[in-house]
């Protein structure tokens, strides 16, 4: 068994709380959101995806120098507050889903974005997710291995 899939392992035997502690550089989550981190992290960027303890996604955080992800007047929706910065929520558009969902962009003090966005199928669903994502709090974010 390869070291990749020990850590699989014992990631999974981990409690979501440890797990989420565990995931470095990941935002902190709210505590009472009962989630955890899933985390990927490349070169240049690290991809966290929170989630419950059932395994279902309720968003995901792409940390990165610079995001792809363009902010479009038309597509504007909520607006908000994540960790003292002000958000506007946007419509994002996914082909052959009937889904719900919003992408947010955050500018982080340390050269870093912090794209977020969430997935939902209902408005409640989404109502709850905002609120979740809006509970983040960015501390020391930087990626690779620097």
């Amino acid at each position: 068994m390869n070291t990749k899939h020990r850590l699989a392992i014992a990631a999974l035997l981990l409690p979501l709380p440890a797990l989420a502690q565990s995931v470095g550089n990941c935002p902190e989550l709210p505590a009472a959101g009962g989630l955890g981190w899933e985390a990927t992290q490349g070169d240049d960027f690290l991809f966290c995806k929170a989630v419950r303890e059932d395994g279902t996604q309720v968003f995901s955080v792409m940390l990165r120098a610079e995001s792809p992800f363009r902010e479009r007047f038309s597509l504007r929706e909520e607006k908000g507050t994540i960790d003292g910065h002000d958000v506007r929520w946007y419509r994002g558009v996914l082909a052959l889903q009937d889904a719900i969902v919003r992408e947010t962009l955050i500018e982080l003090d340390d050269d870093l974005t912090a794209h977020i966005m969430l997935r939902v199928e209902t408005e409640q669903q989404l109502a709850e997710s905002l609120k979740l994502a809006e509970g983040l709090r960015f501390h020391d974010s930087r990626i690779g291995s620097n």
